[in-house]
Formats: structure tokens, C-alpha cells, sequence
């Protein structure tokens, strides 16, 4: 039994499934934030671990991460699992979730505003007008 990828894309196949561009997909290896993509007749090939990680990186980018902040990410997982890299990068996601969570809570208390003043507009149209 092997532990080859089960998935081998190319760029356009990894593009249309990451929702990324091929350019994006290109610049992204280019400035480190994905490694070096396998290659077979010269053409990219995608494995399962290199969809996965897209996958993430859209998330963390989705949700306002920086690139910088990716690419710092990025850096740390190829250092691999020391205890000086697991702590940063467990340190960073912890940071951008509380910062995820301060945005939700702010989105529900607009929502919430915003909910009474179309309460307050429903009271003002059911109110007769008089002439």
C-alpha cells in the first residue's frame, strides 16, 4: 500500500475547485505563501495536501487574514512541528479568532439595531395618517 495523493489537479482543475485564479494560484508559490507545486511533463499537479491547504488559506484570507500574517503562517509550517513553531502558530490563530469573534459580535449588535429600526418603521406605517 502507498501514501501517493490521491488527487493530482491541474492548475485550471485546482483553480476551479480552490475558487482561486491560476494566476493567484502561480503567485501564491511564487511568494512562498504555497510550496513548490510537484510538477510532471513541466505542468502542475495539485495533491490532496496542496488542496487542503488552499482550502485554508482561502478561509484565513476570507476572513481578513493578511497576507503577511499568511506568509508568516506559511514560513512556520515548513519549519516544522518544533515547539517554538506550534506555539507561534497556534499563538496567531488564536489571535485572529478573537479577532473574528469581536467582528461577529459587532455584526449582531448592528443587526440587532438595525432590526429595531425596521420595527420603528413598521409602527409608523401601521399608524393612520390623518388629513
Amino acid at each position: 500500500m502507498t501514501n501517493a495523493p490521491t488527487v493530482s489537479l491541474s492548475i485550471a482543475e485546482a483553480a476551479e475547485a480552490s475558487g482561486l485564479s491560476a494566476y493567484t494560484l502561480r503567485y501564491y508559490e511564487q511568494i512562498g505563501l504555497i510550496a513548490p507545486i510537484d510538477r510532471r511533463s513541466g505542468a502542475r499537479r495539485y495533491s490532496d495536501t496542496d488542496m487542503r491547504w488552499l482550502d485554508f488559506l482561502v478561509r484565513l484570507r476570507a476572513t481578513g487574514m493578511s497576507m503577511q500574517v499568511m506568509q508568516r503562517y506559511a514560513e512556520l509550517l515548513r519549519e516544522g512541528n518544533t515547539a517554538t513553531s506550534l506555539a507561534e502558530r497556534q499563538t496567531m490563530l488564536e489571535e485572529h479568532a478573537a479577532h473574528l469573534e469581536a467582528g461577529l459580535r459587532a455584526q449582531r449588535e448592528t443587526l440587532q439595531y438595525i432590526r429595531k429600526k425596521i420595527g420603528l418603521y413598521e409602527e409608523m406605517r401601521a399608524v393612520p395618517k390623518r388629513a
